[in-house]
């Protein structure tokens, strides 16, 4: 079990049972997956670009990216209904709480003047965007 996962089990689920006064554990938020977006603008013009951006997002993600592909044609954009245009993971389970631990503890901190991240990225909904 990886690292995130034992201390939210541990200590971060019991303290918001305590907090919020939860009486079942069912209720308590967690995270369920984490979905890696990229869009490549240049795949338009040359699709080896996208087969790059594939094997970037393979070595941090750690599973094969789906290619994602237009849903509708854009003139002002060059885009054709169903040209790849991007790429996506959702991580689930073990390898979910893995990358999120990278991310938080070795990638988050490397960045130069970073301040934390922003409390008005949540949506409402209980989902958060980065990047």
């Amino acid at each position: 079990m990886s690292r995130m996962k034992e201390k939210y089990t541990a200590e971060v689920a019991k303290a918001m049972m305590e907090k919020f006064g939860y009486k079942n554990v069912m209720e308590i938020p967690k995270v369920e997956k984490i979905v890696i977006n990229m869009g490549v603008g240049e795949a338009v013009g040359n699709p080896k670009v996208l087969d790059a951006a594939v094997g970037d997002m393979k070595a941090i993600a750690g599973q094969k990216p789906l290619v994602t592909r237009a849903k509708k044609s854009i003139a002002a954009f060059k885009i054709r209904q169903g040209m790849p245009i991007g790429a996506k993971v959702p991580l689930r389970g073990e390898r979910m709480y893995q990358f999120l631990d990278k991310l938080i503890n070795v990638a988050l901190p490397r960045v130069r003047d970073f301040r934390g991240i922003s409390p008005k990225a949540f949506d409402g909904r209980g989902n958060y965007t980065l990047g």
